[in-house]
């Protein structure tokens, strides 16, 4: 089994301030074995259905004893302070859609070599599923497994979307205050991790295949957490934006 690194002191202060913040605003139920036999590091992939999703992951990887490294959007690395920050704790800058995008798979490559826990949002945004079921995957996520060797981790996550408005910070504070008093359930499933077996990377659509088989392997890990809300959510978020476009083929109602 492969030894994490540890992380740096002002990231053991974030994930400690992480859980602390998880506890104030919900209950966390976390479920599932993050002790995994591996040489390398892990992905661990997580459907994304709201802004207090990195919140709650952190807080639940800290209590599987793991330091994950996040893979984020540009714009929260060129915010004062936060980005200072955020450079500090070791997580990895992504510039969707610009030729530096590159750069992040990189250094996820290094640091997953390192034995690092790298989470990534194989949607890559937001997922705007109506339902909130996860989106079409990008082929990133299945590019950096087939590079690293690395273990490919289903991780489902399930009610952090009642926690913070789509539109956060804007309109955060009505959300805040009705969670300090009411502490919705946030669910958080570590899955098995996701063979390779069968997908040949020197093809045309490898990466996208192993891509959709993850994803497959997210909804699958995720239809427990909500199974008394299988089709529409009992919480619907009415900043939220939906579309249609990306929807994923799921084996679920």
């Amino acid at each position: 089994m492969v030894k994490h690194p540890t992380p740096p002191l002002v990231w053991r202060f974030g994930m400690a301030l992480g859980r602390g913040i998880t506890r104030l605003l919900s209950k966390l139920e976390v479920s599932g074995d993050a002790r995994y036999e591996t040489s390398h590091g892990l992905i661990l992939a997580v459907n994304h259905i709201g802004n207090f999703d990195p919140i709650a992951i952190t807080a639940a990887c800290s209590l599987r004893g793991l330091a994950p490294r996040f893979m984020a959007q540009e714009e929260l690395f060129t915010v004062p302070v936060v980005g200072a920050f955020m450079r500090a704790c070791g997580h990895i800058r992504v510039d969707r859609d610009k030729p530096t995008v590159t750069n992040s798979l990189t250094e996820a490559e290094a640091a997953l070599r390192d034995g690092a826990a790298v989470v990534v949002y194989p949607e890559g945004r937001i997922g705007r599923d109506p339902q909130l079921w996860p989106e079409r995957g990008k082929t990133g996520t299945g590019r950096l497994a087939f590079a690293t060797g690395a273990a490919l981790i289903p991780v489902a996550i399930w009610g952090s979307h009642e926690v913070l408005p789509y539109t956060a910070p804007k309109g955060m504070w009505p959300f805040l205050w009705r969670n300090v008093r009411r502490r919705p359930v946030v669910k958080v499933h570590f899955g098995r991790p996701v063979s390779t077996e069968g997908i040949d990377v020197s093809r045309p659509g490898g990466a996208q295949r192993l891509t959709d088989r993850l994803l497959d392997a997210i909804v699958a890990e995720l239809a427990p957490l909500r199974a008394e809300e299988p089709s529409w959510p009992r919480f619907m978020d009415p900043t939220k934006v939906s579309e249609t476009r990306r929807l994923h083929k799921r084996a679920v109602p």
